[in-house]
């Protein structure tokens, strides 16, 4: 018989959070049937090989290159036999009956279409990237005008981060984060999964704003709990580059080509406040100098 769920893990050098993750689905109860694979995107440093050796139940692909994040996800879920697929990151640990919480909410509400959980640090404080709002012309005016950093805390003026709200009620959200993602396989399939122009980061944002388009209500549950070991490392100058290159390709692809411009340049004048603050406190540690200096890189988005 097919399993209620296909835990789908795409995996790039990080091996020991992979044997983490894996150990956790084992370790941890589930009152429902999963099959777990692994997309294990060429990383050469032996993440293969340990799930062979350590994990012979799980599904392995190893792939000869490193396709990204979207196209490995959906290389997993072409192989899954689930009534439901779970994308979920190496790097995080189910924390108790994770999956059966998944699934009881997402049976239960099938207008959802994408459910997600409750994400904590491994020091156990909250992690609020399991969803977001969706970007707007009035959040990137907020992050041109720095609204959104002096205001980190303020709905008003953060809108994205959904902030003043722990995750710890049931709630619709615009976007499920592709760290912890349920959808039915037949949603998925409808959505023709992630679209591969992703290569990372973005991907789960418009595949929720397809499946808003559609109808669904994306929502989050907080019965569901993972620890996410990285989150927190997500400022390199590479990340903030990928992050605004993202953001420029969601707007070209769902708005309007003068919406998408006046996007653009908020994002160019948010970078370019941020960078002109970092230098003249000569803060050192900052990133955001070198991404303005890549502007002209990732103001293209994804072509």
């Amino acid at each position: 018989m097919a399993p209620d769920i296909s835990v789908v893990i795409v995996s790039y050098k990080v091996p020991a959070l992979l044997r983490a993750c894996l150990a956790s689905l084992q370790r941890e109860v589930a009152d429902c049937s999963y099959e777990v694979i692994v997309v294990e995107n060429a990383s050469g440093d032996g993440s293969a090989e340990l799930v062979r050796d350590e994990f012979p139940g799980v599904r392995l692909i190893a792939l000869d290159e490193n396709i990204g994040f979207a196209a490995g996800s959906n290389v997993g879920a072409r192989a899954a036999s689930g009534e439901y697929v779970l994308m979920l990151n190496p790097d995080t640990e189910l924390v108790g009956n994770t999956l059966g919480a998944l699934l009881r909410y997402a049976r239960a509400h099938p207008e959802a279409g994408l459910v997600g959980g409750r994400t904590l640090r491994p020091d156990g404080e909250l992690d609020p990237g399991s969803c977001w709002g969706a970007q707007s012309l009035w959040s990137l005016v907020c992050f041109a005008s720095g609204l959104s950093s002096l205001f980190r805390g303020s709905q008003l003026f953060n809108p994205e981060s959904l902030a003043g709200w722990s995750r710890d009620s049931e709630r619709q959200v615009d976007i499920v984060t592709g760290c912890l993602c349920l959808t039915p396989r037949a949603v998925w399939e409808q959505l023709d999964g992630f679209d591969e122009s992703f290569f990372m980061y973005g991907e789960d944002a418009d595949l929720a704003t397809r499946a808003r388009k559609r109808g669904y209500h994306p929502a989050i549950t907080p019965d569901a709990v993972i620890l996410h070991h990285v989150g927190a490392s997500s400022h390199s100058v590479d990340k903030r580059e990928m992050n605004l290159r993202c953001r420029v390709a969601l707007a070209r692809k769902h708005w309007s080509p003068r919406r998408a411009a006046t996007a653009v340049a908020l994002l160019q004048v948010g970078t370019g406040v941020r960078a002109l603050a970092a230098s003249v406190a000569r803060r050192r540690s900052s990133t955001w100098p070198a991404v303005w200096r890549r502007r002209r890189d990732w103001r293209g988005g994804y072509a």
